[in-house]
Order: structure tokens, then sequence, then C-alpha cells
């Protein structure tokens, strides 16, 4: 089974990961609004949207909301804090690497690194312009990943910490133009091991990808608050536009 068919269904997923909050979402959100200026009413399409931070912020703004993820917990989850307050929101189990349709969604969003996931470049080839093929002609696309040169200078290899508890140790490296971690759990009764795995896509790689399934890049920022991109910056967000 790879990594991720596991890894986003456990306990341990929600973790590792709480820090990643709604304030963050929010942030993120506010700044998909600044770069592309969604129309009211979008149809806006959230891709490994996970238990559905993002898609929910996105929702509650007015835009008509659509997340996919492959992990059926998650979607189990993002369902069940869905609120009718929180708009026009629906959830779906999918595999990025299939189009959800062809030319319905007028923006695309693919954020907290929901990418380069797969061993075969190809793949994730694939998973892209799945993606696009779900945007109408001219419509928008953003993409938050992380920024390779900053996880090559600011990599850790290996930290502990003790949450409720349990005591999670993260060992990080990388290898063969992949980022490796893996993360072992200790309750003192019982212990877990999982692991993730992500290609490192620079900036120069994306941006010929980004040509080949017709997306046309036209920004990119290095952070959420919506500086421009660097090398030393945090992440990599990339704003494109379907080619008409």
């Amino acid at each position: 089974m790879a990594w991720y068919e596991e890894w986003f269904d456990t306990d341990a997923y929600t973790l590792v990961y709480g820090h990643r909050d709604e304030d963050e979402a929010a942030d993120m959100v506010d700044l998909v609004e600044e770069a592309v200026s969604p129309r009211s009413g979008a149809r806006i399409l959230d891709v490994g949207c996970g238990r559905g931070r993002h898609a929910r912020e996105l929702a509650r703004r007015g835009y008509r909301v659509t997340g996919v993820d492959l992990s059926e917990r998650s979607i189990a989850e993002a369902r069940s804090a869905a609120t009718p307050s929180d708009g026009d929101l629906t959830f779906v189990v999918g595999d990025m690497r299939t189009p959800v349709c062809e030319a319905c969604f007028d923006g695309v969003v693919n954020l907290f690194t929901a990418f380069g996931y797969f061993d075969d470049d190809a793949e994730n080839k694939r998973a892209l312009a799945a993606m696009a093929t779900a945007l109408v002609p001219g419509g928008w696309w953003v993409q938050d990943f992380l920024n390779v040169p900053h996880v090559i200078d600011t990599l850790s290899p290996e930290d502990t910490e003790t949450t409720n508890g349990i005591t999670v140790t993260q060992r990080r490296w990388i290898d063969d133009g992949r980022i490796h971690k893996e993360i072992h759990l200790d309750d003192g009764d019982h212990q877990e091991t999982y692991r993730e795995s992500v290609r490192l896509f620079t900036l120069d790689d994306l941006t010929p990808l980004y040509d080949e399934v017709g997306l046309d890049l036209i920004d990119v920022y290095g952070n959420y608050d919506g500086t421009p991109y660097t090398p030393a910056s945090p992440r990599l967000i990339l704003v494109a536009r379907k080619r008409a």
C-alpha cells in the first residue's frame, strides 16, 4: 500500500498536523482572493482537500465549493465538520489523477503540499492534467507547495515532542529527488510508524509542466501573507490561468 493510501486515514495524522488550523486556512484563502479575485458565487474545486478546512473557508465566503480527496476518513470528517452556515459545500472521495469533470469549475486550488506524492513523474503530471481539465477556459489555478531551496536549507533531520501523552519522533531526509519523513509514535504501550514521501518539484520543474497541461503561470508568492517568492521563501505558491 502506498504511504498516502494509509497515512491520511489515521489518528496519528491529526495529532502531527493539528497545528495547521482554521486561521492558517483563512490566511491562504485571503491570498487566493487577492491573487485571482474570484467572481461572486464562483465554482471552486479543492483537490486534496483533506478534512476540509480550506474548502469550508471558501464556502463561508460565498463560493460554491467541491472538495475531493482519496482518504475516505478525511472526507467523512470534512462532511461531519460542515454545517449549513458554511454555505454551498460538497465533499467527494476521489483520486486526483482522475478528472472530476471537464471544464466545469471557475477555479481549482491544490493546497498544503497535496502534490508530488507519486513515485512516477508521469503520474504526478497526470494529476496536474486532471486538475487542469476541470477548469473552464480562462479559469484560475492556485497551488501551494513546499519551496525546495528552503526545505534543503532548513531541514531538521530529527525532532521529538510529546503531545497528549504520545511521543512523536519525526526523522527527515532527502534522497532521489524526494523528501522523506518517518513518523514514529509511542504512547508507552503501543508504537506505530508511518512515512511520507514527496517529490521535490522546484519552480523551474513546475513551470514547463504547467505549460504542457495548458496552464499559463501568472504569479508566484512565497508565503500566505502574499510576499513575493524568493529561494528563501517558506512556501512556493503558484497562480495560473487555463489557456483559452
